[in-house]
Parts: structure tokens; sequence; C-alpha cells
């Protein structure tokens, strides 16, 4: 079988070998050693000032809005991972979808202007497969109407736009360690923040709002274990071959895939990319359907990731909302198969199967 996405595993005595000193020390959760040694490793190799790691990438967004005092409109992506939208929900906030960039599929920032209302308190955009949203736009709005701005980095881990990992944009970001992602921690995310102040609210509002005995305010568990900070330690050493890996394997797709399939941009000025997903739009939803039934019947699983547009979910559907770049695209859109380890001659099987299914 070939999976659409598998998850990196390090050597299994690297990770014991790091696990075993939170064995050793008896302290396995609430900050442990290896969490903050994590912590610091993450700043380090993404150049950022303020990083919380926490259980994973649903909790930070949650965080996010919360710590940022956002509690009416909030005008979000409708091409996401549903937990961008369930966030909002979730923290008593109205989302308010603008439709996508075609190119990008991120969220279009020339129609964010003419979605703000009285009501409107924030942007919550999503950077798509790790691509970047239209980030001087989307501030320049964002500063004209007095609005604080989010970022559902979860895909974007090692992307950098302008010499600045993409975490280090908006009032706040976030980003996803789950174990389909290219960094992982088995579940785990961060947020991230280049507020001081605001860093010590995310600080509290993670663990309960107390430190030791002293309370400062309300708060909730967002903590992560020792096992997954060990994790996250064996792995980050080797995202820089990971990447590498994941970029060779894009341009064997890329190489083989037939005219007539759509990808997102990925050609942006000043930005660098770190091959997280492998989209293809198809010119169908029929002719996606029949690609992805076949590809299944020789145990080739593919994702719709995204679908459906987030404007039509249950949970969204009294909103009335149209989103139609984004309701076109996630119809006929399926992520195939890219992972470390995946083989040139199992990508040549793939496209071949597309290229048949075509017809």
């Amino acid at each position: 079988m070939i999976n659409v996405k598998k998850t990196f595993l390090p050597p299994f005595e690297e990770y014991i070998s790091i696990l075993k000193r939170a064995w050793d020390n008896e302290w396995i959760t609430n900050n442990g050693e290896l969490v903050r040694e994590l912590e610091q490793h993450l700043k380090s190799y993404l150049n950022i000032k303020e990083l919380f790691y926490c259980t994973n990438g649903t909790i930070v967004l949650q965080i996010a809005l919360k710590s940022l005092e956002i509690q009416k409109q909030v005008i979000t992506t409708p091409f996401s991972y549903v937990a961008t939208v369930n966030a909002i929900l979730w923290e008593g906030c109205k989302p308010v979808f603008v439709d996508i960039n075609p190119d990008t599929f991120c969220i279009d920032a020339d129609k964010i202007e003419a979605a703000i209302t009285e009501d409107t308190e924030a942007i919550l955009a999503t950077h798509v497969y790790g691509l970047p949203c239209n980030i001087e736009k989307i501030e320049d709005v964002a500063a004209k109407y007095n609005l604080k701005v989010i970022y559902d980095a979860a895909h974007a881990f090692g992307c950098s736009y302008k010499g600045q990992s993409l975490l280090n944009y908006g009032d706040v970001s976030t980003c996803s360690f789950h174990a389909t992602k290219l960094f992982h921690t088995v579940e785990g995310g961060c947020i991230t923040t280049l507020n001081e102040n605001l860093a010590r609210k995310i600080l509290l509002y993670r663990s309960f709002g107390h430190i030791g005995d002293d309370y400062y305010s309300g708060g909730i568990n967002a903590k992560n274990s020792e096992f997954h900070a060990a994790m996250g330690l064996a792995v980050l050493p080797k995202v820089d071959s990971i990447i590498e890996e994941r970029k060779g394997l894009t341009k064997i797709y890329d190489s083989l895939l037939p005219d007539g399939i759509e990808r997102p941009s990925f050609k942006l000025k000043d930005f660098q990319y770190n091959y997280a997903y492998m989209p293809v739009v198809f010119q169908s939803e029929e002719q996606m359907f029949r690609v992805k039934r076949n590809l299944e019947a020789k145990d080739i699983n593919t994702r719709r990731y995204f679908f459906p547009s987030l404007n039509k979910v249950p949970q969204t559907n009294a909103l009335n909302s149209s989103c139609p770049i984004s309701e076109c695209i996630s119809s006929r859109i399926l992520c195939l198969p890219l992972y470390v380890g995946l083989k040139q001659n199992e990508i040549e099987l793939i496209v071949d199967m597309v290229k048949k299914n075509l017809k």
C-alpha cells in the first residue's frame, strides 16, 4: 500500500536515548526539561523570539483568539482544514468567509476589505500547503481598520518569506506538529508572537493561568509531555534533509504530470518552500473521482485536502456564505502521496495511473 502520508520516524535508539533523560528525572509532564529544550531549539531553528510548545495545532488557534481578546467577527478562509473555523466557532466568534486566490489557494487579500464590518476584530488566514498569504496586503488592511492578524501556519514549518520564517508574521502565528507533518512530535503544535506582553498571556493560558501557587488569569491545559518533546528533539535535526528529499520527489512529480493538471503557484519571489504536500487539481470533479477510485483499486491512497469548502460544512451552513472559487477547487483537488521514503518508481506508477484515467 502507498499512503498519502507516512510519519517520519527517527531511529528508535535515538528517540529512546533522549526519552531516557526524562525517565531518569522521573519528570514526564508539566513543562519538563525536554519540553523547555525543544522550545529553545525551535526558537533557534526558526529564529523566533517567543514560541510556546503546546498539545496540538487546534488548541493554539483557540489560545490565539483568546489571548487577543477576539469575541466578535473573524474574517477567515474557506479553504483550510476544519480546525481553523472550528476554533473560531468554539471561542464564540463568528467566521466571515472571504474567497481564495485562484493561484495560491490562500485567502484573497484584495477581497478582505469589502468584508469588514463594525464587528470585525481579526483576520485569521491560513498559509495553505505552506504557501504564504499576501502578507503585505493583509498587514495594510489590518493596520487601516485596527484588526488583529492570526496566521494558521499549520503547514508552514520550514517555510520562509523575505528571509524570515512564516511563523514570524502576524500578531500571532500557530503551527501543527501532528504526525502527518514534515516536522512532528506525534501530537503537538506551537504558538508564536513578537509581542512580549502577549507572550506572557499565552504562557499563562497554556497552563491554567498560574505559575506554582501564584494565580494570574484563567487558562486551560495546553501543556505537552516529555514523550512528545523527545520525538521533536529526535526529528528536528533531520528537518533540512527531510525537506530536501521531499523537494526531489516533488520535482519528479512535476516532470511527469501531464498537461491539464493544475497546481498552486509555488514560484513566489523571496519564498523558500518546505514541499509539505502534493496537491493537484483536475478539470472536473468527475475526473477527480475517477482518478481517486482507480488509484485506490491499486492500494494507492489520496486525500481530498481540503474538502469540503468550509463555508459548506454543517456548522457554517447557516451563514449562507458563497465562495465559488474555493468551492470549485475543493471539489476537484487531490493530494497525492508524498513522504520521505517514497520511491521514484512508485511516483511513476501513480502518475501513470493519473494519465490513464484522464483519457
